[in-house]
């Protein structure tokens, strides 16, 4: 019997987290949909009810021949979708448009491209389709000894960044959200953290660091953590990652540099380097945590690899590309 030919729709999915955002994206949605129907965009909404239920949702509507997605939720929700259009093999990821109306507590994504906050001008921007095409990461990670993969389109980050992340999460679970959580966890998550010893391959050995270590982000975007701008040289389509790798730091000096975070400025410490390339590699004794685009994941051993130019974004007006 010949194979069946999908049929491509025009139309949305649009993929609803009601959590998100202390459960805004439930509050929220009556606004939100009548928004997208005064605008015209003609869509069809799913709801989540379960962690990774987006992934399921996605590669499922992508079988049934959606191509054009919006993510009403926060960098958690859109990862899960990211990772719906990647681990399936039959379409090439260049063809799917993804777009954002954000109600999730940090929207670190959406700061990058200038996806405003407010719901009828994210809308507005899904119609003017202003779209570019961006990096995707790749990492090899192991959860409870077993080896994972999970693509990003923000940042990973690990060691005391995914501790803090580790945190927050659960707090959301609790419905405790926002900046105001994330630096609260800061804070507290310095009384029992522990430095580890890390060693880093960079592009296949053209460059190593051995070093003990506080935090890593590696990222393709500039912000994490509500608004911190923990790789500011981030270019998101220049085929490279950036990593910032924070050594051993006394609690007092994290301390006082916290408000640097937010500019990027943390970066010039001596105790602060920087790397970009498209592949490392990370160990660590003992294993440290990752969590990626917030989500938490799982721990080291780490391999990141970058997959160029491979996803288009709806981006604000304002974004230079």
């Amino acid at each position: 019997m010949p194979e069946l030919k999908i049929k491509i729709t025009a139309e949305w999915l649009v993929i609803v987290n009601p959590n998100a955002g202390t459960r805004k994206g439930e509050k929220d949605w009556h606004t939100i949909s009548g928004l997208l129907h005064q605008s015209g965009i003609q869509y069809k909404e799913i709801f989540t009810t379960h962690k990774e239920h987006a992934i399921a949702i996605t590669t499922r509507f992508i079988k049934k021949g959606y191509r054009n997605f919006i993510v009403v939720g926060g960098d958690g929700t859109l990862n899960e979708v990211v990772n719906g259009i990647f681990f399936q093999k039959n379409i090439p990821t260049e063809d799917f448009l993804l777009a954002m109306v954000p109600v999730g507590t940090g929207n670190d994504w959406c700061r990058m491209f200038n996806i405003p906050f407010k719901y009828r001008e994210a809308i507005d921007l899904i119609v003017k389709k202003e779209v570019f095409t961006q990096d995707i990461g790749r990492v090899n990670y192991f959860n409870s000894g077993s080896p994972k993969r999970r693509y990003f389109i923000n940042v990973a980050g690990m060691g005391y960044d995914a501790v803090v992340a580790a945190k927050t999460n659960k707090d959301k679970e609790h419905g405790r959200g926002g900046p105001l959580v994330y630096l609260k966890n800061l804070f507290t998550s310095l009384l029992f953290y522990k430095h580890t010893n890390t060693e880093i391959t960079v592009n296949q050995g053209k460059d190593t660091c051995n070093c003990q270590t506080f935090s890593l982000s590696v990222g393709i975007c500039k912000y994490n953590g509500g608004g911190m701008k923990q790789l500011p040289d981030a270019i998101p389509n220049d085929g490279l990652f950036n990593m910032t790798l924070i050594k051993k730091l006394g609690k007092f000096t994290v301390l006082k540099e916290v408000k640097n975070l937010f500019d990027g400025s943390f970066i010039n410490h001596p105790k602060v380097k920087t790397f970009t390339g498209d592949h490392f590699k990370i160990t660590s004794t003992p294993e440290i945590m990752l969590e990626a685009d917030g989500e938490s994941l799982g721990h080291s051993p780490f391999e990141f690899e970058i997959i160029p130019k491979s996803l288009q974004v709806v981006v604000g007006e304002e974004w230079h590309k």
